[in-house]
């Protein structure tokens, strides 16, 4: 064997991250300023981001083809390459647990509305043991305008009444 073929079989091994692994991480980071980008800019502004980094932000709304879209997601994410990582994903993860109470709190409502038109007199017996601060008569009236509207096809008072739940229970805050 020659000198070069003994060299190259003793070749070092690589350990950086690969190929494939890099771009996945493009990709995570695309992913993550799409997010950061449609979210609220008082949530954003708990993060202490550069002027570059707000200027590409402020500009998400304008850019409306989904090509310049796309190259736009992979500018904020070079961006963000250079921003702390750890207060930014904890602020996506914040995001998540809230959008998730409030996920949660949506269905307790839905569920109480139709347990109160199915129910009736009993639910309601139910709710205003666990919520005694409520208005027992306009919540009574509102329930059976729902159970009208519901049979009739109607959505107004069952709407109503879901506001009127969300705000009672929004009051326990």
């Amino acid at each position: 064997m020659t000198e070069y073929a003994e060299e190259f079989d003793q070749e070092e091994e690589f350990s950086g991250p690969s190929k494939s692994q890099i771009k996945r991480d493009k990709l995570a980071l695309q992913a993550l300023a799409e997010r950061l980008a449609l979210m609220p800019r008082r949530e954003l502004e708990r993060l202490n981001l550069s002027a570059a980094t707000w200027i590409a932000i402020d500009e998400t709304p304008r850019i409306k083809d989904q090509r310049a879209r796309g190259r736009h997601w992979k500018r904020i994410a070079n961006l963000l390459e250079r921003e702390d990582m750890d207060a930014v994903h904890a602020l996506i993860d914040d995001s998540g647990t809230h959008e998730r109470e409030q996920i949660a709190q949506h269905h307790a409502i839905e569920r109480w509305r139709e347990q109160l038109m199915n129910e009736g007199d009993a639910a309601l017996a139910d709710f205003i043991a666990q919520y005694p601060h409520v208005e027992r008569q306009p919540l009574r009236t509102l329930i059976r305008a729902a159970q009208r509207d519901a049979e009739r096809g109607k959505p107004d008072a069952p709407r109503k009444l879901f506001r009127l739940l969300r705000e009672t229970l929004e009051t326990l805050e």
